[in-house]
């Protein structure tokens, strides 16, 4: 199984970040021997196009397009070590160390950056540079995956500038968002772009059950249900929980006909994500905490060592504001889904064919499709929209949810 595998109807990103990888290759063992590695790029004639490979990517697409799982697939590529790469093979194989180690995030030229709150600070992005200026250990690249680029701060996109302005030879930037408007043009104009799309629900089902052997048929629902998503499909194959929470969600429609029914509704769901977040925080917290006792000698719980109640609060900061983004994340997903409901829903009014993403629900859609004009339905499609506008900007999450409600209501 190659690191390609789980990219999904990507053909076209595959085939261009393959030959990137290539190209890269040839880099290495053109700067190791002194001259152009003739057929290390498996073009004609063994020559290398060095134009395609760049210092820099931007991975844009749709939410689970897979923008992060193509970085660390790349990321993987220009670390492998095949030998079937002298006979011309793909980088990228998943069987060698360095793409083993890569898609396990253990390789050590690889970096892999994540926020758990709601944005990347000016501080990590000054050490990432500082270490983009190094060597790689292994001789490589450095490659450096940033997962969430639109997290950055305007300070901290400022500092990235500087490292992908004045790159190091053997050092990679992989940049991850939803769209290219989501960061710096600064930044885009110095990046090689790819795009992402959203991929259909046979080919999302085909991996569900190839790769997690999940039943044909739960697969196919779920594909129809994730709306292009990837790993959102996969929870839903694999969690029951997550069916039920979505089929909560999916309750909310046939549920606003009162006031009454619309403030329940919103409290439903936000007591929902609440809970989610609390549940997935229980253990981690617990285990970060205890482990940053450990490091300070105070894990059997005597006298405190100098520096940790600082190092103790500043952890706490983190997991609340971890806590605050799971529970945006929560409310999103399922926000999401009930504009799959209305999208559906819009289908049916107007006569389009094609496969429903919700067509386990037919009967429910059946009924409120019949109960008013496509107008009606456009504007709870806006109000959704506005709820999820209203979220990104810290409106209190119970306030935005209840206005959503009270608007699904009015249609």
């Amino acid at each position: 199984m190659t690191v390609w595998d789980d990219l999904v109807g990507q053909e076209r990103v595959v085939e261009q970040l393959t030959a990137a990888a290539r190209a890269a290759r040839a880099t290495v063992l053109a700067g190791r021997s002194g001259q152009a590695a003739a057929g290390a790029s498996g073009g004609a004639n063994g020559v290398v196009n060095a134009s395609l490979m760049t210092h820099a990517w931007l991975f844009t697409g749709p939410p689970g397009a897979g923008q992060v799982t193509a970085a660390r697939a790349f990321a993987a590529a220009l670390q492998c070590t095949s030998p079937d790469l002298d006979l011309g093979g793909t980088p990228g194989c998943g069987f060698c160390d360095g793409c083993h180690t890569v898609m396990a995030e253990s390789h050590a030229d690889v970096k892999f950056v994540r926020s758990d709150g709601l944005s990347i600070g000016v501080g990590d992005m000054r050490d990432l540079v500082l270490r983009a200026s190094s060597y790689p250990t292994g001789g490589r690249w450095s490659v450096i995956l940033i997962d969430a680029a639109h997290r950055l701060t305007e300070a901290a996109a400022n500092a990235l500038l500087k490292g992908v302005e004045e790159p190091s030879p053997r050092t990679v930037w992989l940049l991850c968002a939803p769209s290219v408007q989501d960061t710096l043009p600064t930044i885009r104009s110095r990046c090689r772009h790819l795009v992402l799309r959203t991929p259909a629900a046979e080919a999302v089902a085909d991996l569900l059950v190839r790769r997690d052997g999940v039943e044909p048929g739960l697969a196919r629902l779920a594909a129809q249900a994730g709306q292009g998503d990837v790993e959102r499909a996969r929870r839903l194959a694999l969690d029951e929980q997550a069916r039920s929470r979505r089929l909560e969600v999916l309750r909310i429609p046939l549920e606003v006909g009162d006031i009454g029914g619309c403030l329940a509704a919103a409290q439903r769901l936000v007591d929902t994500a609440k809970a989610d977040a609390e549940a997935l925080a229980v253990t981690r917290d617990a285990k970060e905490t205890d482990d940053l006792k450990a490091a300070y000698g105070a894990a059997d719980g005597g006298k405190t060592p100098r520096g940790m109640a600082g190092a103790v609060k500043e952890l706490e900061k983190r997991q609340k504001s971890r806590a605050t983004r799971t529970r945006r994340e929560t409310l999103g997903l399922a926000l999401l889904d009930l504009l799959g409901f209305y999208r559906d829903v819009l289908a049916l009014q107007l006569g389009a064919t094609g496969t429903l993403a919700n067509q386990d629900q037919r009967a429910a859609l059946d009924r409120i499709a019949a109960a008013g004009p496509p107008e009606g339905t456009l504007r709870r499609i806006e109000a959704v929209l506005a709820c999820r506008q209203a979220l990104d900007r810290n409106v209190d999450p119970l306030l935005a949810v209840e206005a959503m409600t009270v608007a699904l209501r009015a249609g």
